[in-house]
């Protein structure tokens, strides 16, 4: 029992000690302002429209989201395309369906109510495309990366030479903000990449913000709503609160008047 012990001692040691030199090694995270942080906090809808255009003409070669169907880009709290814009983005699309009459399965353009079509058949074809390394989807990553939206803007700001002293492989490449510096994924993003639409310069910090607050409404569409419904519990939890104190003094008044 007391070897026992002695290993958990020296392995939280190693543990610890590894976790503080990655805390060393890692750069503090870049800030965005962030139009959603605040406890009012709101999407831009300007910005959540072009983010979808980084996304789709940049990201999704390589990355999914899963998640989202293509109606979603008209919910309120969303991007809020018109009806007629979301279907003429889903049916730039493709996608397998069937049977037919014949039992054939066939293609046919997409569908309001289906699903974001995926970049790859499935996993091996995607590690195959990217030198081995899976590239995530993209539907809650904001919310499942350690510093959320910060982190993931800047990871897309931080790649750089590396150092002297760091070697890299072929196909890895240098982030200062990536866990462990190392990336296998190259830098997705340099000024003027994309054209915006709404005339929006597109430098590698507008896309990087604009991208990133698309992915967080993709992993939490319902922010809005939940920052509305909780400002109404607070104020009725106020409004009870001041109703219960008056009440209390009001009964306990009479208790002292006869006392």
């Amino acid at each position: 029992m007391k070897k026992f012990l002695k290993i958990l001692f020296f392995a939280s040691l190693l543990l610890n000690a590894n976790y503080a030199n990655s805390a060393e090694n890692s750069a503090k995270l870049l800030k965005g302002d962030w139009s959603f942080k605040s406890f009012f906090g709101k999407f831009d809808r300007a910005s959540l429209q072009r983010g979808y255009q980084v996304y789709n003409e940049v990201c999704a070669s390589c990355h999914s989201v899963k998640y989202l169907s293509y109606r979603n880009l008209m919910e309120k709290g969303g991007p809020e395309f018109t009806e007629e814009e979301a279907k003429a983005i889903a049916s730039n699309f493709e996608v397998t369906d069937g049977p037919n009459s014949t039992g054939e399965m066939f293609t046919r353009p997409a569908r309001l109510s289906d699903k974001f079509v995926m970049p790859y058949a499935n996993d091996e074809e995607a590690k195959s495309a990217n030198g081995g390394a899976y590239p995530p989807d993209m539907s809650v990553l904001v919310k499942a990366r350690k510093g959320g939206a910060d982190y993931i803007y800047s990871l897309l700001l931080g790649y750089e030479d590396p150092p002297v002293d760091i070697e890299l492989d072929d196909g890895v490449y240098y982030n200062k903000f990536m866990y462990g510096n190392k990336i296998k994924m190259s830098a997705p993003l340099s000024d003027d990449i994309v054209e915006y639409s709404d005339g929006t310069k597109a430098t590698t910090e507008q896309m990087s913000k604009d991208v990133v607050t698309f992915l967080m409404w993709a992993a939490e569409p319902h922010l809005e709503q939940r920052h509305k419904f909780g400002f109404r519990v607070i104020i009725y939890l106020v409004i009870i609160s001041i109703l219960v104190y008056f009440s209390m003094k009001k009964i306990w008044s009479r208790i002292e008047s006869k006392v």
